[in-house]
């Protein structure tokens, strides 16, 4: 037909009529209803990706030209998908969406009252007359034939096809998630979220086009997977497969629930504004994405800045909606929003491991409609552990064996995963919850990142040589790659109590094998070093020679003895072999709840002295637990080597606890109650526990939403709720469930002017407690405490902050946050570490940034400067002692919730200013000061509690409480007094240090100033300055 139009041997009326003849022969013959729609020729849609998506082009005179967008709706496109036999229009657009046409503009204005067969039926401006121009090209995209039917939105739903003009459903036999893919993909409807089956969308009618569908996950459309022929089932329509495709996205993340938040409208990507997104708009992501609860909502394009249009509306989702198409909008106020502004989102993850000593080794569980359930180990492979690993950025997949017994639902089985999946749930399987297993078959996995420690060839199970296995090799540890921070993880993931030395130089024989070549970076709050940042180690010639040995306390066991019962009496602890009494001093309610716990003796009523069971015998142990109160057992709670007070047998302490549990909630009352976040390491965040009738008890999460969480974080005064998490977040509580159906509004002051019911063990258990995470949590750090190198803790390690675009603002805001002064300079330098990632780059904080989060920069890990010479560093100035004499003694101030405000004087003491004094680059400690000594101070009292073993960076990183403490006056004002203060000392002072290379220094001074008298070597650590 070309040539002979071509070669001018026939008319266009004898070309067209010998189109339609051919055309009617072939849909005689071939009764398919493609065939029949390439006949059709007057409308076509052209850079779209397929024939059904594009611009809109007809074919007018012989020519074919674009359509302007003047009043194009989505009656105009309706017409246009059903003259293409393209299913339902699903969006008109304009602006040239799909690009800018060529050639003649051949319809204008428009106007089709959507029942018309053919685009030139409807009602527009006379061919080609117009003033419009291809920018105004108009584009449309249609359902094409598939679509998704009865799920609330076009992107969920039945599945159904279009085939020979009729729609029909898909039979559910075998269906699975690489099927669902296919359907989201055609559909340009994001990731699939579900695959279902069963009829989960109710029952279709018609016929059953396809069965057995078998897609390998790249196909384009369905109608390219392998399936049953339609008339070869036995399906009716109760097995009717349907999806759940995810109209919201998480692009540039390190994983796929990560990223810049991107929502799909109509076929259209667009990102959304910082301001235009909160947490309750972040839970509904997470979840409609089929991730864990929202981790962290980060805005100033964290995660790079996105293209194409940044959309016009808000999301103003109330939590607890299962996609985001099911959440309120409004039209956006921020209409000067930019790609700079694009808010971006961490979530859990959707799989983990559990029970293998570290997240990269165990049993393998996913999470499906909002439970963790296990997964069947049939026909496991090194392809399917490859997935996983990879998912969890574990490495390399090392080994599978079958895991300790799961519990809960099995959630998949005959995983069958090509290896090019981003996620397990991507893989072939039986589909979710399909599967004839137990759970003495469940899958458990051996990536290459798992770590874990060990101690060998020492005098007892907690002391000897340290040795770290990474994959599977044990290797030695260099002593110079070891601090006291490393240590207390590594007794503690070995349940062996505190550290009482770390020693060097081979102390317990050479190891064998290889020495560790990375450094653990371990903050000292974590549970096992897997949990640890890693760096490379700097000592590539470190020996066997230098392998670091440790020494834990070794705490084995507890009892209560001569009180009335097992649960009651005096409080007696063994280390190893030696039994030994706990001075009250040391002792307070947090701990003995947790021994209660840990004796299957219910909760703590009280903590008594020696009055009561008399005094013990024998060894006096000096420990403080600094428990939470939801620990398991008292090894679980970080300990502290006591050393403020001489203490006897006179102040043992004892313990009653309440016995078998047993709560009554009629006579119930609440009056100004205290509250507390638990299980976090920080007063702001944690599960949430209310204090009653002498005890901590839990809250049940009936009812628990974002509102309640806003009451909690205001009444605590850390910020705004930036989650309410349920169930158990924080790990399940003891004790006491205190309140139930609690309903605030948000505006209260106190819970306890909420709405809520008394709850019992029978009616809500202690996996059901709530969580609360407020907006008052730091993390960052300069290296030297008030000065060093800008590092922000991200992603599992520190890494540095280039110095690019950092100004005046951004360093007063650093120093303030850290409690460091007012003010702050800048320069360059090299990283602290040279493997070390440079997290952060083009930093610059606003006048009204209240913290370093708000401040724009680049996205996490994009930068580009060079870590040998650009990256920040930043000495602190301005004045955090007031009152006193010098920069170096007075009034302690810290900076929070924008405004400085004093400490308490309880429980202040050396170890505390220890702190301070380092913090502030001031040398030792002189004195810990109380009782307002250098004058009240005015405003809040932030802090109080601190509590400081003397070796932390900063003060932020001690237990404390942080909160308005009206329960403290101006009066009990802590100071501080560091020997850099130029003290001048009226009568002797004597300043004793540890042995330094076998001598004890000892130095009588009358009237001077301390610390011109000597110069000593800069290289002696501050470990070796002990307690005036």
């Amino acid at each position: 037909f070309s040539l002979l139009w071509e070669s001018g041997g026939a008319s266009w009326r004898d070309l067209v009529h010998g189109i339609l003849i051919f055309c009617l022969y072939l849909s005689a013959c071939f009764p398919v209803t493609p065939i029949y729609l390439l006949c059709i020729g007057s409308v076509r849609l052209m850079d779209g990706g397929s024939h059904c998506a594009g611009r809109v082009e007809v074919l007018h005179r012989g020519q074919w030209g674009t359509v302007c967008d003047d009043g194009w709706d989505i009656r105009d496109a309706t017409v246009v998908c059903r003259e293409l036999g393209c299913g339902e229009a699903v969006d008109a657009l304009s602006d040239a969406h799909f690009g800018p046409g060529s050639g003649p503009i051949w319809m204008v204005d428009v106007d089709c009252n959507g029942s018309e067969s053919t685009l030139k039926k409807c009602h527009s401006t006379l061919w080609g007359k117009h003033s419009c121009n291809h920018a105004n090209d108009a584009g449309v995209f249609c359902s094409g034939n598939v679509r998704l039917v009865d799920g609330g939105s076009r992107c969920a739903g039945r599945v159904e096809v279009l085939h020979r003009g009729q729609w029909g459903t898909v039979c559910g036999r075998g269906w699975d998630m690489r099927d669902a893919a296919v359907v989201c993909r055609e559909l340009r409807c994001g990731e699939a979220v579900d695959a279902l089956n069963d009829g989960h969308f109710g029952p279709g009618s018609g016929p059953i086009w396809m069965d057995n569908v078998h897609c390998s996950g790249a196909e384009s459309t369905l109608k390219n997977c392998s399936s049953l022929e339609s008339s070869k089932h036995d399906c009716d329509h109760s097995m009717d497969a349907g999806v759940i495709c995810s109209g919201v996205r998480l692009v540039g993340g390190n994983h796929r629930c990560s990223g810049r938040v991107e929502v799909l409208h109509g076929e259209t990507w667009s990102t959304v504004c910082d301001a235009d997104f909160d947490q309750q708009d972040a839970e509904v992501v997470c979840r409609e994405l089929g991730c864990g609860l929202p981790v962290e909502v980060l805005g100033g394009a964290a995660f790079g800045r996105g293209e194409g249009q940044v959309w016009s509306e808000e999301l103003q989702c109330r939590g607890n909606e299962s996609q985001i198409y099911f959440c309120p909008t409004s039209s956006s106020l921020k209409h000067n929003c930019t790609h700079g502004s694009d808010v971006g989102l961490v979530c859990a993850d959707s799989v983990r491991l559990a029970d293998g000593g570290s997240r990269c080794a165990g049993r393998v569980e996913v999470l499906h409609r909002g439970q963790w359930g296990t997964v069947c180990g049939y026909i496991w492979d090194m392809i399917n552990v490859a997935v996983v690993c990879r998912q969890l950025d574990c490495g390399e997949p090392l080994s599978l064996d079958l895991a300790p017994p799961g519990s809960g639902p099995i959630w998949m089985s005959h995983v069958d995963c090509s290896g090019s999946e981003s996620t397990l749930k991507h893989c072939g399987s039986l589909g979710w919850g399909k599967h004839i297993c137990v759970h003495f078959i469940d899958m458990g996995i051996h990536c290459s990142g798992h770590r874990k420690s060990r101690l060998t060839d020492g005098h007892h199970r907690c002391s000897g040589r340290v040795e770290v296995l990474h994959g599977e090799t044990w290797s030695t540890v260099c002593d110079t790659d070891f601090d006291q921070q490393d240590a207390e993880v590594v007794c503690r993931e070995l349940g062996c109590g505190l550290p009482v030395k770390v020693l060097g130089a081979a102390a317990f024989g050479r190891g064998e094998g290889q020495v560790w070549s990375e450094e653990l970076q371990c903050r000292g709050n974590e549970s096992q070093i897997s949990l640890c940042p890693t760096s490379s180690s700097l000592r590539l010639n470190c020996t066997h020679g230098s392998d670091v040995g440790l020494i834990c306390s070794g705490h084995t066991q507890v009892q209560l003895v001569n009180g009335s019962d097992s649960c009651s009496g005096r409080v007696e602890l063994q280390y190893q072999s030696e039994r030994g009494t706990v001075c009250d001093v040391s002792w307070n309610m947090r701990a003995a709840s947790v021994l209660c716990g840990q004796l299957k003796c219910g909760s703590a009523v009280s903590v008594l002295g020696s009055d009561w069971f008399g005094e013990g015998s024998g060894q006096i142990w000096a420990d403080v637990f600094d428990c939470q109160g939801n620990e398991t057992h008292l090894s679980k709670c970080p300990i502290s080597s006591w050393s403020r007070t001489a203490c006897s047998h006179r102040q043992d302490a004892g313990v009653i606890c309440s016995g078998e549990f047993i709560q009554s909630c009629s006579s119930l009352a609440f009056h100004d109650g205290s509250i507390r976040l638990v299980g976090s390491g920080g007063d702001c965040a944690g599960r949430l526990e209310v204090f009653h009738s002498g005890s901590w008890g839990t809250v049940c999460d009936d009812l628990w939403d974002i509102e309640d969480a806003q009451v909690v974080c205001r009444q605590l005064q850390c910020g705004v709720a930036l989650s309410a998490l349920v169930p158990a977040h924080f790990g399940p509580g003891t004790g006491a469930i205190w309140l139930n159906e609690v309903e605030c509004e948000g505006n209260e002051t106190s819970l306890f002017n909420c709405r809520f019911q008394l709850c019992g063990e029978d009616e809500c258990g202690h996996m059901e407690d709530v969580g609360v995470v407020c907006s008052e949590f730091k993390d960052f750090r300069l290296t030297e405490g008030c000065q060093g190198n800008l590092e922000v803790f991200y992603n599992g390690s520190w890494g540095n902050v280039c110095v690019n675009e950092i100004d005046i603002e951004t360093t007063s805001l650093i120093c303030q946050e850290l409690n460091c002064g007012r003010s702050g300079s800048l320069s360059q330098t090299k990283a602290r570490v040279e493997s070390a990632p440079n997290w952060l780059d083009d930093l610059k904080c606003r006048k009204h940034d209240s913290t370093l989060w708000h401040c724009p920069s680049s996205a996490w890990g994009q930068n580009s400067c060079d870590n040998h010479n650009e990256v920040a560093h930043i000495t602190c100035s301005g004045r955090q002692l007031s009152g006193g004499n010098g920069s170096c003694s007075g009034r302690l101030e810290v900076y929070h919730n924008t405004e400085w405000g004093s400490v308490c004087d309880n429980e202040w003491d050396i170890s505390d200013v220890q702190v301070v004094c380092r913090q502030l680059g001031c040398g030792p400690a002189l004195s810990a000061d109380g009782s307002a000594v250098f004058g009240a101070g005015v405003g809040p009292i932030w802090l109080n509690r601190v509590k400081c073993r003397g070796n932390e960076i900063h003060l932020w990183d001690c237990p404390h409480s942080l909160k308005d403490h009206a329960d403290c006056s101006h009066s009990q004002d802590a100071g501080v007094t560091c020997t850099g203060s130029g003290f001048v000392v009226s009568g002797v002072v004597i300043w004793t240090s540890a042995p330094l290379m076998g001598i004890t220094i000892c130095v009588c001074l009358h009237g001077t100033n301390l610390l011109s008298q000597f110069s000593f070597e800069r290289k002696i650590s501050d470990l070796y300055w002990s307690i005036l």
